[in-house]
């Protein structure tokens, strides 16, 4: 059953209104900016996990709340919950997530990062899409939801998606096609790279149990040194 979070740390101006979010900050005061866009399970312990070793790797990190603090581990719950936020929503939120980052005194970059997973990869997607040259690296892992972009023309933030060979919810097939069609549309650097994995194979609490732990480390490892070479 759904249930409130605890996570929420900051508030910020969204075009809807007031938006919550989990900040987490690197030991120095201060570093690029990262966007961790959730999965569809809310802003659970595994995102604010994310967002803390973001921080850990000297990013400053904002875990924007999709979900206005409900979380649960119910995949027919969170199936609901992620078809009942419109796209356009999301999108506005995080873009007000954005800004908000880029405004904060601990932020040293003039773009931000962005990460995000299952649901929170297509919104990683969309993000680049919608912001354009405020977005300077987006990370896909497994993309998939309502807000994965037609068009990616609007891209300019160089891409790595992460995504699994036996996804039952993104067919590898359709995950290749996309990866070309932002080569060729947007003409960014774009790199993905396939693990012999299912969905959500990074999430060390899925509970549908495809953590792969090599391949998390690999897929983890290989982003943040994206973000870092990207960051600024």
């Amino acid at each position: 059953m759904a249930v409130k979070t605890p996570h929420q740390n900051v508030t910020f101006d969204s075009v809807d209104g007031e938006a919550h979010g989990y900040l987490a900050v690197p030991e120095s005061g201060r570093g690029p900016g990262v966007i961790v866009i959730q999965e569809w399970w809310g802003l659970t312990d595994h995102i604010r996990d994310v967002a803390d070793r973001l921080a850990a790797e000297g990013f400053v990190a904002l875990a924007p709340d999709l979900f206005g603090g409900w979380i649960t581990h119910d995949g027919d719950e969170a199936a609901k919950m992620m078809s009942e936020l419109p796209e356009a929503e999301g999108a506005r939120l995080l873009a007000g997530a954005v800004d908000y980052l880029l405004g904060r005194e601990e932020v040293t970059s003039t773009r931000v990062g962005a990460i995000g997973f299952c649901m929170g990869g297509g919104f990683v997607l969309n993000l680049a899409a919608q912001q354009g040259e405020k977005i300077s690296a987006a990370v896909p892992f497994y993309g998939v939801g309502q807000a994965v972009p037609d068009d990616y023309t609007g891209v300019e933030a160089a891409i790595q998606g992460h995504y699994a060979i036996h996804d039952g919810f993104y067919p590898v097939e359709d995950a290749r096609a996309q990866e070309e069609q932002i080569r060729r549309e947007s003409g960014a650097e774009v790199t993905f790279y396939y693990y012999d994995a299912d969905h959500a194979f990074h999430n060390d609490q899925n509970p549908a149990g495809n953590y792969k732990p090599e391949y998390a480390r690999q897929a983890w490892q290989r982003s943040v040194e994206f973000l870092k070479k990207h960051a600024g």
